[in-house]
């Protein structure tokens, strides 16, 4: 019996197994690296152990730490999450070798799976489907477009799409760089890329043979990708035949009995709509990110039967029924998708999600409403050495339509302050048609506007009325906090000639600006929109009435005087502005020619020196952000005369990393 359980990992997943192992009566041991101190998390666990360091490779990625970290503290058993060491056979047999006992696979599943050339080959082996592999010397024109991927990897990370033939190889070397510096390993391979593919996945929990073997647990389908990310998950899978279904379960099940699995895993699969086909793709020998939804269908603890597996008790008596409603995950993330899906980092300065019925708390079957899983909440920081997620938001209804509507409901009404969030790009697919009727597939994504898709969805007048409502606030706010006068009306004049102007900047301090011109006194009015009436206005809350129909803007402010971030709520959407201060600190400017972080990350490599000429377009340095690679350019040719970077220094965005000074003074001018 577990007594003490160590989770080697952070945030969210860390809260969800400790949630668990409280109902369960097991002690819970965090280990935190020095960036995490402060994390939810850590307070969560009954006792914590530091890890010295920030980056993955220096603390969480350190098995050797951790199960120092574990015997220290007492702990009897290690967890290991998703992620991080999550599938790490070498590890797991560590673990085990110190007496600990390992809540996941045995270590040989782990190795046999891990490779995704040698579990192909295992399946075909197994008599479950696979793809066919190619090579640059065996692939032709024909066979396009094909797929580069990284053996041991997974989330999109060593990746490729190659539609041009000539291209393949230089395709495998990045994806190749990428799974280096992602899993610690380079191999990848090259298959047949399937353009109208779903992506389901089965989830399985491995008992020994003479109990049964695997039980499934439905599938989910995954499909609504970007960059080969999982952004919407739901259970069970829509407009998928029955037979197709159940051929699907029958598949999963051969595959984790051809390697006596143990314990909770996915078996995934590319699944080919117009040929009514599907092809394995890898199994993931863990938890992951998207088990909530299958808890929230058959109404169990997966990790509760992680822990019962790894304590060796029978899952004889488990009864699954069928699925009961419709659930769906959404993966909200600090980034922006209207900019490449930049990642952000800082202050999230509220977060407040309607309709929450348990955090970490699966809506069981019959029980409708939001399930909240998030390692952060209001106050807390997002920062640049982990995954930009915020939270997963997860919905139970009877019927999917159903859940689609309420989901994107409690994403729209939510308040998400401090940082850019892919909110308005959740709510925009949920209620997509293209959703709606379940006619998506892992591509359509990336195809689509995001500047129509990621925006947010009041129309032109969102940001004019949101910043008049949020020049009032702040109107009323400096009159009531006024140590004199306290009771003349906010911008009275006792005779009126021009405007009141406020000047905000429109999604934070590099934003657009905004101008507001208001008249104040007994009532407030615009200078710039027709058809406006203020029906009412207070420090918090304004209310406005345009074209016959009244809306209430509430209005949060944070920051000092004259420079406050404000953040204004209403049926038309969420909009972020900062007053912009009347004199700009010198400090704060930077050279011409200056090239800036566009997204905090770490610089992995550098191409040029100082007193180099470089051409237009000629790479500068290279940054990885959430282990992607991004390449970082000179804007126009001319000479590098500074160089801020180095070689592993973890950036945030904004950080001027070169300066490259133009041939000429017309050049730098464009």
């Amino acid at each position: 019996m577990i007594t003490r359980l160590l989770v080697a990992n952070r945030g969210e997943i860390a809260r969800r197994v400790f949630r668990t192992c409280r109902e369960l009566g097991i002690e819970t041991v965090a280990v935190h690296s020095d960036a995490d101190a402060g994390m939810r998390f850590v307070a969560d666990a009954d006792v914590a152990v530091r890890l010295p360091g920030n980056t993955p490779a220096e603390t969480y990625l350190r098995g050797d730490l951790v199960i120092e970290a574990a015997k220290r503290s007492g702990a009897d058993a290690i967890h290991p999450g998703y992620g991080f060491l999550s599938e790490n056979a070498a590890f797991a047999q560590q673990v085990i070798d110190a007496g600990l006992t390992w809540v996941g696979p045995a270590p040989d599943s782990i190795e046999r799976m891990g490779s995704k050339i040698e579990s192909k080959k295992l399946m075909e082996a197994a008599g479950v489907p696979v793809l066919g592999e190619f090579t640059p010397e065996t692939a032709t024109a024909d066979d396009l477009p094909l797929l580069v991927k990284a053996s041991a990897g997974g989330g999109g990370r060593g990746m490729r799409i190659v539609r041009e033939l000539d291209e393949l190889a230089r395709e495998i070397a990045k994806a190749q760089s990428e799974a280096a510096s992602a899993f610690g390993d380079g191999t990848v391979f090259v298959e047949p890329y399937i353009q109208s593919g779903r992506h389901i996945e089965v989830q399985v929990l491995g008992t020994p043979a003479e109990s049964g073997g695997a039980i499934v647990l439905g599938e989910r389908d995954c499909s609504v990708q970007r960059r080969h990310q999982k952004v919407i998950e739901e259970a069970p899978a829509p407009a998928l035949p029955d037979a197709t279904r159940k051929a699907l379960h029958e598949a999963a099940k051969a595959a984790a009995d051809a390697i006596d699995y143990r314990g909770a895993g996915t078996v995934e699969f590319l699944y080919d709509v117009a040929k009514d086909r599907f092809y394995f793709l890898e199994m993931n020998t863990r938890l992951q990110v998207e088990h909530p939804v299958t808890e929230a269908v058959y109404g169990v603890d997966l990790v509760a039967l992680q822990i019962a597996v790894a304590e060796g008790r029978s899952l004889t008596d488990l009864e699954v029924a069928s699925p009961r409603g419709h659930a769906i995950e959404v993966r909200l993330y600090a980034e922006d998708p209207t900019a490449g899906y930049q990642p952000q980092s800082g202050t999230l300065t509220r977060f407040e999600v309607p309709g929450v019925i348990g955090e970490f708390e699966a809506p069981f079957p019959g029980r409708s409403g939001i399930r909240l899983d998030s390692g952060v909440g209001s106050g807390d920081a997002i920062g640049t050495f982990y995954d930009a997620m915020i939270a997963k938001v997860i919905v139970w209804a009877p019927s999917r339509d159903q859940a689609l509507r309420q989901l994107a409901g409690a994403l729209a009404r939510a308040e998400i302050h401090g940082l850019r969030t892919n909110r308005d790009l959740l709510v925009n697919l949920l209620r997509d048609p293209v959703v709606v009727d379940a006619q998506m597939d892992t591509t359509w994504l990336d195809g689509a506007d995001l500047s129509v898709l990621g925006a947010a969805p009041g129309g032109e007048l969102t940001v004019p009325l949101s910043g008049f409502a949020a020049a009032i606030a702040l109107a009323e706010r400096a009159r009531v906090s006024a140590k004199v006068q306290s009771r003349i009306p906010a911008g009275f004049r006792n005779v009126v000639a021009h405007p009141q102007e406020t000047v905000f900047l429109v999604g934070g301090a590099e934003g657009e600006e905004l101008p507001v011109r208001w008249y104040g006194g007994r009532s407030f009015s615009s200078a710039d929109l027709e058809d406006v009436v203020v029906v009412s206005a207070g420090q918090d809350q304004v209310v406005l009435e345009t074209g016959g129909v009244r809306r209430t803007f509430v209005v949060r402010v944070t920051g000092d005087a004259g420079q406050e971030a404000v953040d204004v709520e209403s049926p038309l959407g969420h909009v972020a502005l900062r007053r912009k201060p009347r004199f700009v600190d010198p400090a704060s400017q930077v050279a011409a020619g200056s090239l800036l972080a566009p997204m905090p990350g770490a610089v992995v490599a550098i191409h040029a020196r100082v007193g180099d000429e470089v051409a237009e377009g000629q790479p500068i340095l290279v940054m990885e952000a959430m282990k992607m690679q991004h390449t970082i350019a000179a804007p126009y040719a001319g000479t590098v005369t500074e160089l801020a970077a180095t070689v592993g220094q973890q950036v945030e965005a904004g950080t001027v990393l070169a300066v490259v000074t133009p041939d000429s003074e017309e050049e730098g001018t464009d």
